[in-house]
């Protein structure tokens, strides 16, 4: 163990098997104390600024962030001048155009946007999902060649189209023109002679990587608009409205909360509030969510209603609810959302049960593999992503789970640990060719892969992968960032730090911890979570919740410690009941004191 790291409250192994360190280097120390002084904010509201990389310079346009301030130019993206124009030209000339998306939550919400935009010009388009199980993510020769058949003289492909040079050139041959609009790495040569707006392509120098594909065809029809203007055709359209979709996938594809994502998601959410977009209005109800929307609805409750749809319903339900202005229709497909999401979780909870009983098995009394790889001819592939998530939770490790159809081929999904690129060791699996095809990025992947191969392609993950996941499990840690007492945790203090946030992928919630604590009691509660009350030497006490914790070392450890003091780490947050809001503690870990 590094004799430089600091340990707070000197837990070198928590009841999760962590060592707590301080967030903070001492430089940022500093920085905190600046951003206290200078900008009247508490101490622990500095040190959540401060251990974010935001100096005393920053803070007062960082806590109001502004889309007209962080907006980049859009011409300053490889190929946007070329795609702009093709698509303001379909819109002056009346072209048929298609909308060629992804079936998960980025894909829908940019097909949406894209369809609204050209609504309010007057032009219908046709949104296409391809089926996730039939046709695979992206498009397929045969789609779009069924598109152009259908009159289509443009297609733009959203949030897809990048690693699909003989798709896109099925279509040109056919005759239409193509438009690409996505943010995926990379995987080969780009589709010819179509603008391909993309800031992770490699000659892309925006800086702008960080965008999910509804960040990239917002700032595309902020291009678009303008030239529109320029050419005095229509009533210009207020893009603002949009940034509730824009928020929505932001959230939901996991990309850093960091530059003008972050001004995407505040303004976003103030769109969303107000319940303009009778699709999400509706999804919301579904949901059952009785507070002011945040990015924990976004995350855990609309977007995982959303790709139900895509999972093992009809994937093209989100975008249709999404860009539709009938409440009817909106509630109709939400209501079949909502069901299909039940599905999914009484599915989900039996594929998990084998996949962690899979896992457990071959970490029996040793370390286990580097790279978990579950398969079974029973799961359904569309929730595969899932599993490898839940799996990489409970493991600690990359995961895989694959489902195998009964001509031995499996489709499989990937999910990754915070240091490893899975994307990276996909592609050179795929190149060694251990698996049919397979793509991502650093945190996810997906894999096409025939059963003969499984034994090959684990034992390659565990050549190249083992010494790296070793080495970021001895180093993992959880980054404290302040104590804070039971009689602190007041609706102010909540209400200062939610304006800190919203948090997210890139800008972690502040992890506090509330040092020697009576724990006066812990018992399970739902589905598996265990309930907590708690009281500092001084006589304050808050209502704590751990989360999934029941049959877990941290549910143990709670179990265990009734009536004695101990170290509680994790973050406060609103319980919204019958209209009134209480302050709550969400436990991630705990240790002796």
């Amino acid at each position: 163990m590094s004799a430089d790291r600091r340990f707070f409250l000197d837990v070198r192994q928590s009841a999760t098997g962590l060592s707590w360190e301080h967030r903070l280097t001492e430089r940022q120390e500093i920085a905190a104390l600046a951003i206290a002084q200078g900008h009247g904010v508490s101490d622990l509201v500095a040190r959540v600024l401060a251990g974010r990389g935001v100096n005393s310079e920053e803070t007062e346009r960082f806590l109001d962030p502004t889309i007209r301030d962080l907006l980049p130019n859009p011409a300053s993206l490889t190929d946007m001048d070329a795609a702009a124009a093709r698509i303001a030209d379909a819109i002056v000339q009346r072209q048929k155009v298609a909308i060629f998306g992804d079936y998960d939550v980025d894909g829908a919400a940019s097909s949406a946007l894209l369809k609204r935009f050209l609504a309010h010009f007057g032009l219908i388009s046709e949104i296409y999902i391809p089926d996730r199980i039939f046709e695979g993510y992206g498009p397929n020769p045969e789609a779009m060649r069924e598109l152009v058949s259908r009159g289509v003289q443009l297609i733009v492909t959203v949030d897809c189209g990048t690693n699909s040079a003989s798709s896109i050139a099925a279509a040109r041959d056919a005759g239409a023109d193509v438009v690409v609009l996505d943010h995926h790495q990379v995987g080969g040569a780009l589709p010819e002679g179509v603008p391909v707006v993309n800031p992770n392509r490699e000659d892309d120098l925006s800086g702008q990587g960080h965008l999910c594909a509804a960040g990239v065809v917002f700032l595309t029809l902020v291009r678009v608009a303008k030239l529109l203007r320029e050419r005095n055709f229509g009533t210009p359209f207020d893009l603002l409205t949009l940034l509730d979709l824009v928020a929505l996938a932001t959230v939901c594809d996991v990309v850093p909360l960091t530059g003008v994502n972050r001004a995407f998601v505040i303004k976003g959410l103030q769109m969303l509030r107000q319940q303009h977009n009778p699709g999400l209005a509706a999804l919301a109800r579904v949901s059952r969510i009785g507070e002011p929307i945040n990015t924990f609805h976004l995350a855990f409750l609309i977007g995982p209603r959303i790709n139900a749809g895509g999972r093992i319903g009809d994937a093209g339900l989100g975008s249709r609810m999404l860009a539709t202005d009938d409440p009817v229709e909106a509630d109709k497909i939400a209501e079949t959302l909502d069901r299909l999401n039940q599905e999914r979780q009484l599915m989900e909870q039996e594929m998990l049960a084998e996949a962690r009983a899979e896992a457990d098995a071959e970490m029996l009394g040793g370390p286990g593999p580097a790279v978990v790889v579950t398969a079974s001819e029973t799961w359904h592939p569309g929730i595969v992503g899932l599993l490898a998530s839940r799996l990489k939770d409970h493991a600690r490790r990359p995961a895989f789970a694959v489902a195998f159809n009964p001509n031995g081929t499996g489709t499989g999904s990937g999910r990754s640990v915070s240091g490893f690129d899975l994307g990276r060791l996909v592609r050179e699996a795929a190149e060694k060719g251990l698996i049919v095809k397979g793509g991502g990025h650093a945190m996810a992947a997906g894999i096409t892969v025939a059963r003969e191969n499984l034994g090959a392609l684990r034992a390659f993950f565990e050549e190249r992968a083992a010494a790296d996941v070793f080495r970021l499990r001895n180093e993992e840690s959880l980054k404290i960032d302040a104590a804070l007492a039971a009689e602190g945790a007041t609706q102010d203090m909540l209400d200062a730090l939610e304006k800190v946030g919203p948090f997210g992928q890139g800008y972690p919630p502040p992890v506090l911890v509330l040092p020697r604590h009576h724990l006066i009691d812990a018992r399970p509660v739902g589905a598996g979570h265990v309930r907590v009350d708690l009281r500092s030497d001084a006589g304050g006490r808050i209502q704590a919740i751990a989360f999934r914790a029941a049959e877990t070392p941290l549910g143990d450890f709670l179990f265990k410690r009734r009536g004695s003091a101990i170290h509680v780490a994790g973050a406060l947050s609103g319980n919204y009941w019958n209209g009134a809001r209480s302050v709550q503690f969400r436990i991630v870990d705990a240790a002796a004191a």
